[in-house]
């Protein structure tokens, strides 16, 4: 197994445990995360995008949390991995299974520099917001104003006192 294969395969084991410091670890400081609603640059927001959304799943959904990961894949610059979320969505009570696949790319020092999560935001929208999500969720509007009040939940969490 390669070593960025083993760097993926510890990103998620870490996430599974909602281990977000360990997740943080795998990232560069430079790292940059991008998926349906984020779009974030360096060690400090990824990471702290992690560490608030393990914190929400071990506050209010622990015991609807689960993950599995699959087709993990990678080589001296590039991984890939697929990967199936089962929580509670904090905001609205409501349970989701979100499918996501993933790509990376790597440092020379074998740290994840680039993340981009993909997933289908109206399948993802319907689940967590429900009817608003089923009316509005397809249209890139509705999806800007959830990344607005995703990023704005993220700010004020990485203002709180003990944020690394």
């Amino acid at each position: 197994m390669h070593p960025n294969e083993q760097t993926i395969q510890r990103f998620y084991e870490a996430f599974a445990r909602l281990d977000a410091e360990t997740m943080a670890a795998c990232y560069a400081p430079d790292v940059v995360f991008e998926d349906e609603v984020f779009q974030l640059k360096g060690q400090h927001e990824a990471g702290g995008m992690w560490r608030m959304l393990c914190a929400a799943t071990r506050a209010k959904g622990r015991d609807d949390w689960r993950l599995e990961v699959s087709g993990v894949v990678a080589d001296a610059r590039s991984g890939q991995a697929h990967w199936d979320a089962h929580y509670r969505f904090s905001a609205t009570n409501r349970l989701v299974l979100n499918r996501i696949d993933a790509r990376f790319e790597f440092n020379a020092q074998g740290l994840i520099c680039r993340h981009r999560d993909r997933f289908d935001f109206w399948a993802w929208s319907r689940q967590a917001l429900g009817a608003p999500g089923w009316l509005l969720g397809w249209m890139p509007w509705f999806r800007r104003k959830v990344g607005a009040q995703a990023r704005a939940n993220l700010d004020k969490f990485l203002a709180l006192p003990g944020q690394p």
